[in-house]
């Protein structure tokens, strides 16, 4: 197959405006990845490939070879590509050598999982694709993102999710989807700063939703609502602010896995 070498292929083109701009993903219903990981993490949750580019050091690997040999035996489009090429297909500084393009996962909204993780208003994509890593880890059956999250499909997070969007249920969608979603009898808890119970006062072992506020301005009138003042929060020291989005999440999530697993 040739290589491409020109910065005005229209391939390179297409792929540098999915990169740039979050409508045009949408718009087109394409997202790029980027990586040996994150490229093989996709095709071994069976998501197809719409584009594949390569260089020829990325081939030289034996991982690398292995993982084009797989493309071309599903018959995925792929073509290798100059080093001055891949590096603006990247979205990094040191290109790792393959970039796929691809439809993003579609999961359907469920009133069933027992674990549903609310993300609101979490403006870091690092922090939110850390989030989708740490949720996935924990166990959680739905992730759900109300307007005013950063787009989940941000090239930075799905870096930082390392595959995670291929296999934990996600959706963007609205708050009058998510009422629907949440049932009456599932209990709901909105983490915050400070009041409410201890994160391991709370009975984590059954259907039971939680939302995270955004690391600026907390959560949003919206997620209050749906709490109706069920808050939860992680004693700190004294002195001490707040805990980053991610790592909260953290906490909150094992705990819950942590007494699932005593059942």
């Amino acid at each position: 197959m040739r290589e491409i070498a020109s910065l005005n292929n229209n391939h390179v083109r297409r792929v540098q405006a999915l990169l740039r701009s979050t409508r045009r993903r949408l718009r087109e219903g394409l997202i790029v990845i980027e990586g040996l990981r994150l490229v093989r993490e996709a095709m071994y949750s069976a998501q197809k490939i719409t584009w594949g580019f390569y260089t020829a050091a990325f081939l030289a690997d034996k991982r690398g070879a292995a993982l084009v040999q797989q493309l071309e035996a599903l018959r995925y489009p792929n073509w290798q590509v100059t080093p001055a090429v891949m590096s603006v297909l990247s979205d990094t500084e040191s290109p790792q050598g393959i970039v796929a393009v691809l439809p993003p996962p579609q999961f359907p909204l469920s009133s069933e999982p027992a674990l549903t993780l609310i993300l609101d208003q979490i403006h870091d994509p690092g922090n939110l694709g850390t989030i989708f890593r740490t949720a996935w880890a924990a166990g959680v059956k739905q992730l759900l993102l109300p307007p005013g999250c950063v787009d989940p499909t941000n090239p930075k997070v799905l870096r930082s999710g390392m595959g995670a969007h291929f296999y934990l249920p996600w959706r963007k969608t609205s708050w009058e989807e998510i009422r629907s979603v949440v049932a009456e009898d599932k209990a709901l808890w909105l983490a915050e700063v400070r009041g409410g119970i201890a994160y391991d006062c709370v009975d984590w072992s059954g259907a039971v939703t939680l939302i995270i506020g955004g690391e600026a301005e907390g959560a949003s009138q919206q997620a209050r609502e749906l709490a109706a003042g069920q808050h939860v929060h992680i004693p700190m020291a004294q002195g001490v602010e707040s805990l980053n989005a991610a790592m909260a999440t953290a906490i909150l999530l094992f705990e819950a896995r942590r007494q699932r697993e005593l059942l």
